[in-house]
């Protein structure tokens, strides 16, 4: 029995996120169906995490157990001829029995992308976070510092989650622009349901000025949804890159 591991790109804007379910389009399943036609019998794969409608991703991982005789290399070919132009495998590599997509994932880097501007660029619609305000980016800068470390992230968790250890650690978190746009980067060992997107509506409310500086330190401390800023839309999200031990 070989463990794969599949490294996958995807637009998720025409999907109801990553996670099968009924009656809507997902990457899981449409990735599972194509695996199931190459191998001939039903296959299940594990995902590192579920990402919403809309969020894109440049490097989820899953993983799924076969016994077949196609060189492992040859995966990506056989399943990018079957898939809809909006996933992409781009790698497949055996790995130890025991790896698992999720169970074994240490961190997650993700990416968000803000669109500042009076005048909206379609082509960018769906990939980017439209704001025209004016914002101050070098206070939103100085607000990523409060951020880094070990911190309960309640406060930045969306409401009715039902996680009770909301305790995580953000590494890096860097904001800054490139080509029109402003790029948030959030590299941590785990995020809260709604994080990082949380975290950017918060960081563009400090740019816009209804969240001070010195008030970030209150709303992490308070663990109350309320107290943070406006959760921003998924389609500026991408979940960037899964690590695991080396």
């Amino acid at each position: 029995m070989k463990n794969v591991k599949l490294t996958i790109q995807y637009d998720g804007t025409n999907f109801s996120g990553w996670q099968i379910q009924p009656n809507a389009r997902t990457v899981q399943e449409e990735i599972e169906k194509a695996l199931t036609k190459i191998m001939k019998k039903p296959i299940k794969i594990n995902g590192s995490g579920r990402t919403d409608a809309g969020v894109h991703a440049m490097g989820q991982i899953a993983n799924f157990y076969e016994e077949f005789t196609m060189p492992i290399e040859k995966i990506p070919i056989a399943l990018n001829a079957l898939l809809p132009q909006d996933i992409s495998i781009r790698e497949a590599v055996e790995v130890p029995r025991d790896f698992h997509a999720r169970y074994n994932a240490k961190g997650k880097k993700y990416i968000y992308k803000i669109y500042n501007n009076k005048i909206r660029n379609p082509l960018l619609f769906n990939y980017t976070y439209f704001v025209t305000y004016d914002l101050d980016l070098e206070k939103m800068k100085e607000a990523t510092n409060y951020f880094i470390g070990e911190h309960n992230f309640k406060s930045f968790m969306a409401s009715g989650s039902s996680i009770v250890n909301t305790v995580r650690t953000i590494h890096e978190l860097n904001l800054y622009e490139k080509d029109e746009l402003l790029i948030l980067e959030a590299k941590g060992n785990g995020f809260l349901y709604n994080m990082v997107r949380i975290i950017a509506g918060t960081l563009v409310d400090v740019g816009r000025g209804k969240i001070k500086l010195k008030d970030l330190p209150v709303i992490i401390k308070s663990c109350k949804r309320e107290k943070a800023g406006h959760t921003a839309p998924p389609q500026g999200l991408y979940l960037a890159k899964v690590f695991y031990q080396s």
